[in-house]
Parts: structure tokens; sequence; C-alpha cells
């Protein structure tokens, strides 16, 4: 690793090596797959996206300083749909999935001040199944959150609501070693509203590595959101409240075991919105309900879309970036956007 490396907060996974094999094993298991891109190798175009807000110069937005973003388009089918994003401690190598069933992976060009100009060595590959199968149809490989622990990747999905279990070398020719158990009962999952977040709790955290999930808009009895931690000592449902019209689409950990959930709007008379919630990290527990203080918002009038995906990332210097990601749903009324922001909330 060289001297340019910053750490993961919320794993010690190693994702150098995970997304050096991944590279790889993505590229085999296509070429294997009836549902192959070609060699499994997306040419990818970017726009560099410079001010955050439209029409504005404006950097800093509370605690977020706004550090670049890229619109990605390709002449391949392909490249959409992304949900989820982890990226490597080099702040390069990413690894996602798409709700459509796919791993992506891919390196971000990035010039002397850190700030993203491109995206090279993009590749898909199908998420496979216990019997190394992938599949077109969507309910059963509706893949929503990610996550990275040790040697493991986790990987969320609603419809067929689960968290199965794949191997950090080379996810993309694996089929699952296992599967978590999910805790919320099964009959509270809404059919396109079920599991979507999944993170892993800092190790140092209070959760001590623990795994948490949080799910879409699957509502108790109070029209609040169930989640649970699903491993370690502190395991059980618990709750995140709610404030409609939002709905969660991703979270995870800040470095000091404090929660950032990336929420959703969307209605035809007030279009798309997204906004981050920060959770104390302390008041995660079974049977609590949780709620936080919204620390970014945004409307159609900054550069965002259906925004899916959030990593927090850190650098050499201990300087924390939050990376979002959006879901075009393979529309062209939609655009593939990946924002990133230096967070200043806790320096």
């Amino acid at each position: 690793m060289s001297a340019a490396t910053g750490t993961r907060t919320q794993t010690g996974v190693t994702l150098w090596r995970l997304m050096a094999a991944s590279a790889l094993a993505l590229l085999g298991a296509v070429a294997a797959s009836p549902l192959n891109a070609d060699d499994g190798s997306i040419s990818i175009s970017s726009r560099l996206i410079e001010n955050f807000k439209v029409g504005s110069s404006q950097k800093r937005f509370g605690d977020f300083e706004f550090h670049g973003g890229l619109e990605l388009s390709s002449s391949s089918s392909f490249l959409g749909a992304m949900s989820a994003i982890r990226l490597a401690e080099d702040r390069s190598r990413f690894l996602g999935v798409m709700d459509t069933g796919f791993w992506y992976a891919g390196r971000l060009e990035r010039d002397a001040n850190g700030r993203m100009f491109g995206v090279e060595d993009f590749t898909v590959s199908p998420i496979l199944d216990s019997l190394g199968n992938g599949s077109d149809e969507k309910w059963m490989f509706d893949a929503e959150g990610m996550a990275l622990r040790r040697d493991e990747v986790l990987v969320s999905f609603e419809r067929r609501h689960r968290v199965d279990v794949y191997p950090a070398d080379g996810p993309g020719a694996s089929t699952p070693l296992g599967s978590l158990p999910v805790l919320i009962p099964t009959a509270e999952f809404r059919s396109n509203r079920g599991l979507e977040m999944i993170a892993v709790a800092p190790a140092a955290s209070q959760l001590s590595g623990a795994v948490v999930a949080v799910s879409e808009r699957s509502l108790n009895e109070s029209g609040d959101v169930y989640a649970a931690i699903l491993t370690g000592p502190s395991k059980g449902v618990f709750f995140v409240k709610r404030d409609p019209p939002f709905d969660i689409t991703d979270g995870d950990f800040l470095p000091n075991g404090d929660l950032l959930l990336l929420e959703r709007r969307y209605s035809i008379a007030q279009g798309v919105g997204m906004r981050i919630r920060r959770i104390d990290g302390s008041r995660l527990g079974p049977g609590n309900l949780v709620d936080g203080e919204t620390i970014l918002e945004a409307d159609y009038g900054y550069q965002i879309d259906n925004m899916e995906g959030l990593d927090v990332t850190t650098d050499e210097d201990g300087q924390i970036f939050i990376t979002l990601v959006s879901d075009d749903n393979h529309s062209i009324l939609q655009r593939n956007l990946i924002l990133e922001f230096r967070y200043l909330g806790d320096q």
C-alpha cells in the first residue's frame, strides 16, 4: 500500500486485494454466464460536475464540502441501477451492486488534489445463487445494500428478503458462503420496500463491528421503520423514526460509531429530493426507536438524482469523505451520478 492510501471506517478488511482479485473474477464470471456483457468490461464516459448547487459556485453545505462529482454514461445497456458502493483503502478502486442482480467494479481517476475526473476498468458480473446461476428476474436478485466484513462481502436483497455472504476474493465468480439471520419477521417486510441498507459498525464502536440492516419502508404499527442489529451481543430488532415522504436507501457508519442514513423522496409535484440523517450510535439497540438530525438536504436545484448508495471513507490524514451514487432505473430521464463530499462535522 502506498503512502497515499487511507483506511476504511467500518471494517479492517484490506480492499486493495479484494479489488485486484475482483476485477479478474468479475470478467471471468461474466464470460461464462448467459447474462454476459461481452468480456465484462464497459467503456465509461464521464462528465465532470464541478458544483453541487445548480448555477452556484458554493462549496460548503453545512458540515459538507463538495469535493466534485461525475455523471457517467455508456453505450452499454449494463451501466445503471447502481444501488450501493464501497471504496477501497486507496479511495480509487470500488465495488458495488446493482438492483438488477449484478456486481460492478472499477477505478476512480483522481487528480493531484484527490478530486475525481473519470472512471476506468469498469466491469460487471451477475450475482450468483447457491447453484452458481444468475438471473434476469429482478425479484430474485434485487440487491439493495452491500457491506464489507473482514474477508467477506455482505449483500442485502429485497423482495426475496435476505442477507447473503460472499467471499471478498472474487465475489463475482463465487456462490454465497451462507446467509445471515435477518431477525426482522418476514411477514413485516413490504414486497418492494424491504431490506435496503446494510453496514458494519467500526470495531472500536459500542457495537464492536456488528452488522446493522435497515429496511426501506417496512413499518410497524406506529409507522416507524424496521431495522436490526444482525450480529453480536446487542443483536435484535430496533426502529428508525420515519419522516414522510422520505424513505431510507442506504447508510454507513462514521468512525465514531454514529450511523449516517441516506434518504430519498419523490413526487410528481416536487420531483426528487435527498437527505442524510445522522443517528447517535449509542442509541442503537434492541427495542429502541432512533432518530437523528438532518445534516444535508437537497432537491432538483442541486446535482442529484435517485440517490441510492452511500459510503464513508477516510484518507491518510483522517479526513472523512462521503461518496454517493444514484440509481437511474435504466431510464433515459435519469442519470448515473457519483458525488463526493468532505465531511467536516467531526473535525
